[in-house]
């Protein structure tokens, strides 16, 4: 069965390179603003708070943004955290603080936003041992944020990039020629990873089961498509062993039509690519 790394823990070393990438970004040359009403020993305290309920993921980045500062961390990650919390508090120099809150609150947002979105997908599936999976359908620059967040939410990450992994398509069928020849071609190359083919149809399934493959995408199927597949699948003597998910189309309100089909995961790009964003407040209090 198809399992691949996943990942609960951000570096402390790639955290820090892309955060000191993104403030760069957000001053060039130093926050005029701030650094022009503020003096050394303007101290302030940041009080970072949720605005609705969610589930957090990113406030280990805090002490790595707001280095040099006291960061005291009330709740961690994969906690699901009530309207008006307080979830971590920065207290320090005024202008070092507000030049950084920006890309902090962009960060924890976003990412506890995923988190947000995945503990409801995983909610429905959870009964029926349905895995809710992401995509590469990341945000360029910020993929293994992203996928940490679907972690922290209770998901779980599909291949880390192309790589890590073998996912055929319907467009590389069509390069190949055929499933049979694109499944060969793979395996003339003796990679030591798992080998996944996207399907549309039962004639595809079976062409797949007589080349041998690891695992299916039954892609934009509808209820009735996939038990037929899975059932197909499962009826080859190593049909148990193979790993079948399905994808396209699938959301929070048609997620029931799926989840006692047989299948072992949901693979869902919109935990990702268009995910709405955590409502997280910062309020300053001068000391």
């Amino acid at each position: 069965m198809i399992e691949y790394t996943q990942l609960t823990e951000l570096p402390a070393d790639y955290v820090k390179r892309k955060v000191d990438e993104f403030l760069h970004e957000d001053m060039p040359d130093d926050d005029k603003t701030a650094g022009g009403i503020y003096r050394k020993g303007n101290l302030i305290k940041a009080v970072i708070q949720a605005e609705d309920d969610i589930v957090l993921s990113g406030i280990n980045l805090t002490p790595l943004v707001f280095e040099n500062n006291e960061v005291k961390i009330l709740h961690n990650d994969r906690e699901y955290v009530l309207n008006e919390t307080i979830i971590a508090t920065v207290t320090g120099q005024a202008a070092d603080i507000l030049k950084k809150e920006r890309v902090y609150l962009n960060l924890i947002q976003r990412m506890s936003g995923i988190a947000t979105m995945t503990a409801k997908y995983v909610e429905k599936t959870k009964p029926y041992d349905v895995k809710i999976l992401d995509t590469r359908k990341t945000t360029p620059g910020l993929r293994l944020f992203e996928k940490y967040s679907v972690c922290m939410g209770g998901g779980h990450n599909h291949r880390m990039n192309l790589s890590s992994g073998i996912l055929i398509k319907d467009n590389h069928i069509k390069a190949a020629g055929g499933v049979k020849a694109a499944i060969n071609l793979i395996k003339e190359k003796h990679y030591s990873l798992p080998l996944e083919i996207e399907v549309e149809n039962e004639e595809q399934i079976k062409e797949a089961m007589e080349a041998g493959v690891d695992g299916f995408l039954l892609d934009n199927m509808n209820r009735e498509a996939t038990f037929s597949g899975v059932k197909l699948i499962r009826s080859y003597p190593q049909g148990n062993d193979i790993f079948i998910e399905s994808s396209g189309g699938i959301n929070l309100s048609n997620l029931s039509n799926y989840v006692d089909t047989g299948i072992n995961a949901i693979s869902i790009g919109s935990l990702t690519h268009s995910i709405k964003a955590a409502d997280i407040h910062i309020e300053f209090e001068k000391l």
